[in-house]
């Protein structure tokens, strides 16, 4: 049965996650952790991070390690979560498959006319939209505490915020070598 809601899941995600995979993450979120309970926002936070820094599209990644998180975390072995991971990748797959093969086909008939250049018109807040609630969804306490809890912490996730930001912006340094030296600053800090 998880699979199935796994595969129907993400296959709506799929479907109506305009924006790509920064603005697929707060459908993935809503859809796992709040409305199925198959992770906790804690979870959700690593495989965030975690597909983040591995290759490939983040919402795919994100789709395979949750695929693989829920099927493991409802009981099932390393090969039904490898299933499962599967599962939850090409149904976030299909959607996009099936829609660019149609719109392929229509979009070079009719790319010109004005309907078509309106759709594009309204799609472009809405992805805008997306990705600023992307932003805002990985804003929480397990990625940068908070400053009650532990404002030491807080103000260092903030520092560290910023100098990737600068580092990478401003400064043009490649964002593998930000990833290192924030993993290395990470790993400073708990020691």
């Amino acid at each position: 049965m998880i699979f199935l809601q796994l595969f129907i899941t993400f296959f709506q995600i799929g479907l109506f996650g305009f924006g790509g995979g920064y603005g697929m993450l707060s459908l993935i979120q809503t859809e796992t952790v709040v409305r199925h309970q198959w992770l906790t926002s804690a979870e959700f936070t690593n495989i965030v991070a975690i597909s983040q820094m591995t290759p490939g599209p983040i919402g795919i990644n994100s789709a395979t390690y949750c695929g693989y998180t829920a099927v493991h975390n409802a009981g099932f072995n390393e090969g039904m979560a490898m299933l499962g991971s599967a599962t939850a990748t090409f149904a976030l797959v299909l959607p996009s498959l099936i829609l660019m093969i149609l719109i392929c086909k229509l979009f070079l008939k009719y790319m010109h006319t004005q309907p078509v250049q309106d759709v594009f018109s309204g799609l472009r807040p809405a992805v805008v939209g997306l990705l600023g609630a992307a932003a805002l969804l990985l804003m929480t306490k397990e990625n940068f505490s908070s400053v009650e809890e532990n404002p030491w912490q807080f103000w260092i996730s903030v520092w560290l915020f910023v100098a990737t930001y600068v580092g990478t912006k401003v400064m043009k340094i490649n964002p593998i070598k930000m990833i290192g030296w924030a993993a290395f600053a990470g790993l400073m800090l708990l020691y």
